[in-house]
C-alpha cells in the first residue's frame, strides 16, 4: 500500500473517534418526595427488599397460588413471545455492531467462454474462420471497511443496544402483568366459592324455613301469605347461584389460560374450596422515587427515548461523506495448473470516498422526522412517568379505604346475624309476623355476599397495588429466560 494512502487510512481510523450530536442524557427523575394518599391499613414507606417485591405473592401465604405463579412463568405465551423479541432485539443489536469491522468475503471463479468467429478480421489465405476458446481461473479475498469517521454506525448500535434493553424491559412488564393477572383470577376463584358456599348455606337454610312453613299452613297454624313468602326468598337465592358459578368457571378457565393450558385443566385442582388470602399486616411501599426506578415500564420508555436520540445522529451522519478501505488478494490464471503459482498473485487496494451531494432536502427532512420522533418518545417517557404515580396512588386509596369497608360489613353482617336470630324466634313465639323474620333474612344474605366480595377485594387490591410499585419478577432472572442471556 502506498505510504500516503495508509498515512490517509491512519487519519481516517483517528478521526473515526467523533461522533455526531446530539450525545444522550437520561432525563432527570422528577419525584415528589412522598405519597399523596394517607399511608393507612398497614402500609408503610419503608422501602421493600427487592426479592420480597419479586415474588410478592409469597406474603399471601398461599402455597397453592405461589405454584400457579411458577407454572404461569414457565407456560404463558405472552411471557415466550416476549422472550424471542428480546432475542430478535438482541440479533439486531449484533447486526449493527457487526457493521463496525471489517468484512471480509472469498471468492473463486473458473470461466470458459468463445469469441466469434468475426473478432479476427484480417486471416492468412485459406485459413477457415474460427472463434478463440478462452479459460480464466481466479481465487481470491475481498475485504471492505466503512471508518466511521461521524459516527452513523456507532450511533446505530447505540440505538439497537437501547432498542434491546427496551424490549428487556418490556419482558419484565409482562411478568409483572402476569404475576398479577395470575394472583388476580386466583383471588376471584376463592371468593365466588365463598359466596357461593354462603349462597348455598342460605338456600338450604331457606329450604327447611320454607318446609316449615308450608306443613305449618297444611296444619292450619299460618296462612298461605307465609308459605309463599318463604318460597320467593328461597327460588330468589337459588336464582344467584348459575351466575356465580358461571363466574366461577370463567375465572378458573382464564387462569388455565394464563398458564398456558387448556381450559378446564385446573377445575380438578382448584375444587375444593380454600379461605380468601389474607394480605399481611404490615405492607412496605417505599417512595415515589424508588417505585419509578423498579417499574419496567418506565424504564422501557427511558430506553426508547435513548434509542430515539441515537437515531437523529444517524441521520445527522448522512450529510457528511462515506469513506470506504477496500482491497483484494487473489490469484489468476488462464491455466488451472499456474493458478496456484506465485506469479499468478494479483492485489487491488483503495479508499473509495461516497457523499450525498444533493437529495433535494431529503436528508434534513430524515433529521426532522427522527427529532421529532424523539420529542414523540420523551413526552411519552412523562406520560409514563405521570401514570405510574396515579397508579401507585389510587392503589394505595383503593386498598386503605377498602379495608375500613370490609370492618364495617364485619359489623354489619354480625348485627345482621342477630337480628335475623331473634326475629325467628320472635315469629316462632308468634310476637311477629313473617314479614320480619323475611327482612332480617334478606339482609343478612346481601351483607354475606358483600363480606365475601369484599375480602376478596381488599387482597385484589393489594395485587394491584404491588403490581402499581413494579413487583413480580422485575428484579430477578426469570426462570424460562435461560438461552442467550444478555450483555
Amino acid at each position: 500500500m502506498d505510504k500516503k494512502l495508509a498515512a490517509l487510512a491512519f487519519l481516517l481510523t483517528f478521526m473515526a473517534g467523533c461522533a455526531v450530536a446530539p450525545q444522550y442524557h437520561p432525563p432527570r427523575l422528577q419525584a415528589p418526595e412522598k405519597w399523596h394518599a394517607p399511608l393507612e391499613g398497614g402500609l408503610t414507606s419503608q422501602r421493600p427488599s427487592p426479592r420480597e417485591l419479586a415474588q410478592w405473592w409469597t406474603t399471601l401465604g398461599d402455597p397453592i397460588l405461589t405454584h400457579l405463579e411458577e407454572r404461569a412463568v414457565k407456560g404463558n405465551l405472552d411471557v415466550k413471545k416476549a422472550i424471542y423479541r428480546v432475542r430478535e432485539a438482541r440479533a439486531l443489536r449484533g447486526m449493527e455492531k457487526a457493521r463496525l469491522f471489517p468484512y471480509l468475503d472469498a471468492g473463486a471463479s473458473a470461466q470458459e467462454y468463445r469469441t466469434s468467429a468475426y473478432q479476427v478480421e484480417k486471416l492468412p489465405p485459406g485459413t477457415k474462420r474460427r472463434g478463440e476458446e478462452k479459460k480464466l481461473y481466479q481465487v481470491g479475498l475481498d475485504s471492505s471497511w466503512e471508518l466511521d469517521i461521524f459516527g452513523g454506525i456507532r450511533r446505530s448500535a447505540e440505538a439497537a443496544q437501547a432498542q434491546l434493553e427496551a424490549t428487556r424491559e418490556g419482558l419484565r412488564d409482562v411478568l409483572v402483568t402476569l404475576s398479577a393477572e395470575v394472583a388476580l383470577n386466583y383471588v376471584d376463584v376463592r371468593t365466588y366459592q365463598a359466596r357461593l358456599a354462603a349462597a348455598r348455606a342460605n338456600m338450604e337454610a331457606q329450604e327447611r324455613i320454607y318446609q316449615l312453613n308450608l306443613s305449618r299452613y297444611r296444619a292450619g297454624l299460618i296462612d298461605e301469605l307465609a308459605v309463599e313468602q318463604s318460597r320467593y326468598v328461597l327460588e330468589n337465592t337459588r336464582s344467584q347461584i348459575p351466575a356465580l358459578e358461571t363466574a366461577l368457571e370463567k375465572a378458573m378457565n382464564r387462569l388455565a389460560v394464563l398458564l398456558g393450558e387448556k381450559p378446564g385443566t385446573l377445575h380438578k385442582e382448584l375444587a375444593e374450596a380454600k379461605p380468601i388470602p389474607v394480605p399481611p399486616v404490615k405492607v412496605a411501599v417505599g417512595i415515589p422515587a424508588d417505585t419509578l426506578r423498579q417499574r419496567p415500564d418506565v424504564r422501557r420508555a427511558e430506553r426508547e427515548l435513548a434509542a430515539a436520540t441515537a437515531r437523529i445522529g444517524v441521520a445527522k451522519a448522512e450529510l457528511y461523506p462515506k469513506f470506504n478501505l477496500s482491497g483484494t488478494i487473489g490469484l489468476e490464471s488462464v491455466s488451472s495448473g499456474h493458478l496456484w503459482e506465485w506469479v499468478s498473485r494479483t492485489s487491488n487496494f483503495g479508499l473509495h470516498i461516497f457523499w450525498q451531494i444533493f437529495h433535494a432536502g431529503e436528508l434534513r427532512q430524515n433529521i426532522k422526522v427522527q427529532t421529532a420522533r424523539q420529542k414523540q418518545a420523551f413526552f411519552q417517557y412523562q406520560s409514563t412517568v405521570l401514570h405510574a404515580l396515579e397508579e401507585v396512588e389510587d392503589a394505595l386509596v383503593a386498598y386503605a379505604k377498602e379495608q375500613q369497608r370490609l370492618e364495617s360489613l364485619k359489623k354489619a353482617t354480625h348485627a345482621a346475624q342477630r337480628a335475623y336470630g331473634l326475629a325467628w324466634d320472635r315469629y316462632k313465639a308468634g310476637l311477629v309476623d313473617f314479614t320480619s323474620v323475611l327482612d332480617a333474612e334478606r339482609a343478612l344474605q346481601d351483607y354475606q355476599d358483600r363480606l365475601a366480595e369484599s375480602q376478596g377485594r381488599v387482597t385484589s387490591n393489594l395485587v394491584r397495588l404491588y403490581k402499581a410499585l413494579g413487583g413480580g419478577w422485575s428484579h430477578m432472572e426469570p426462570p424460562v429466560q435461560k438461552e442467550g442471556k444478555d450483555k
